[in-house]
């Protein structure tokens, strides 16, 4: 296994120095985790079933202008990709009430909403990652005003893609959670969509049973992890022949 300097790790993934300047190499873990860090654990095979669907996901956003960073799989668990300066904040888009919305205003699951909901968190777990305004984010310099409107747009038309690219698949996409960064070219700055695209960062409901086929399995202990992350690739076309294998990670050179 190749030495490669890691640059960050986080709860899902790591990134390690990519093989030229400008990249990075973004490998995908099987470790879960939820609440904020709370509760812990691992879901075999969803590294390389991850990697698979936001591969996909990301060059289907591609192909109708939305930048990102991503530039190809590697292997079975590795992408490569542009390295980009993160901008601190989580959009999610509600499309159906779910998760923390439905807590916060008593609200049932899955009632539909009259058009869809964008919201902005603070990407901090310290500080369980706190709803803020378009204000926070402008006064605190986390983003400029024309980012803000350049994320809002993307955002917005990658909602409308993906909720048809699901519904296409018998898939309701309830909600889901988008990062960007900022990529400098030249001296010449634009913001596009980084991160993963994965049933980690959306909520995934079958359109005819409401089965969930995300990471709420995990979170309220409903069983069948593995099954409902392989179902998403299978329905995609994307599911490994052999299925999700182990792969061990490179070696870390601190």
């Amino acid at each position: 296994m190749a030495r490669r300097r890691q640059i960050y790790e986080g709860k899902a993934k790591i990134l390690f120095e990519g093989p030229e300047p400008g990249t990075l190499v973004q490998y995908f873990k099987d470790d879960a985790t939820a609440f904020n860090n709370q509760k812990k654990g691992v879901i075999t095979g969803k590294g390389v079933l991850n990697n698979r669907i936001s591969e996909y996901l990301m060059t289907c956003l591609g192909e109708i202008g939305i930048p990102t960073h991503f530039v190809r799989r590697l292997n079975m668990r590795e992408q490569l990709v542009r390295e980009v300066e993160i901008i601190p904040i989580e959009v999610v888009i509600r499309n159906v009430v779910a998760g923390s919305l439905a807590k916060r205003f008593a609200m049932e699951e899955g009632t539909a909403l009259p058009r869809s909901i964008v919201e902005f968190c603070y990407k901090s777990d310290e500080m369980g990652d706190p709803l803020v305004s378009e204000e926070h984010i402008t006064a605190f310099g986390w983003a400029a005003p024309q980012d803000l409107d350049e994320i809002m747009a993307m955002s917005l038309r990658i909602n409308d893609f993906l909720t048809g690219l699901f519904l296409g698949i018998g898939l309701k996409l309830i909600d889901f959670k988008l990062e960007f960064g900022r990529l400098w070219e030249n001296e010449q700055m634009r913001i596009v969509l980084a991160d993963e695209i994965s049933p980690d960062s959306c909520r995934l409901w079958d359109v005819k049973t409401n089965e969930k086929l995300d990471k709420d399995r995990f979170r309220r202990d409903l069983g069948n992890v593995e099954e409902a992350y392989q179902e998403v690739a299978r329905r995609l076309g994307i599911l490994p022949e052999s299925g999700p294998r182990d792969m061990p990670g490179p070696e870390t050179m601190q």
